[in-house]
């Protein structure tokens, strides 16, 4: 099992890096929390959320939650939120069936990216 966590990892990796992000609009600094339900845990999603999130220079984390669900808090530009979102969204791996977003206050401090076992 190890062995196949670690294949899935890397291609999970390979492919969050091959993700091509479109041509951003300067936009406003915003923070939302963001729900992922249906199949989204054990497929690599936190893994693959959090290095797109990485490479759009997002802050914040992604955890999974008890009742199978992941959840993220980002802040960052709105236009990188919403693309990261639509990405997760349509994840050929996972089978989001339905996000909640919450906005939520700016949060000072942060400086980077974090999965949250």
């Amino acid at each position: 099992m190890i062995a196949f966590k670690k294949l899935r990892n890397k291609y999970v990796i390979w492919h969050a890096n091959r993700v091509k992000f479109p041509e951003f609009t300067p936009s406003i600094i915003v923070r939302k929390k963001v729900t992922f339900s249906g199949r989204v845990q054990k497929v690599g999603f936190r893994l693959e959320l959090n290095c797109i999130a990485q490479r759009l220079k997002l802050i914040g984390w992604v955890e999974n939650l008890k009742d199978g669900s992941v959840e993220a808090d980002l802040q960052g530009e709105e236009s990188h939120i919403d693309f990261l979102i639509k990405c997760m969204g349509t994840l050929k791996r996972a089978s989001v069936k339905k996000m909640t977003i919450i906005a939520l206050p700016i949060r000072e401090g942060e400086k980077s990216f974090t999965i949250v076992d």
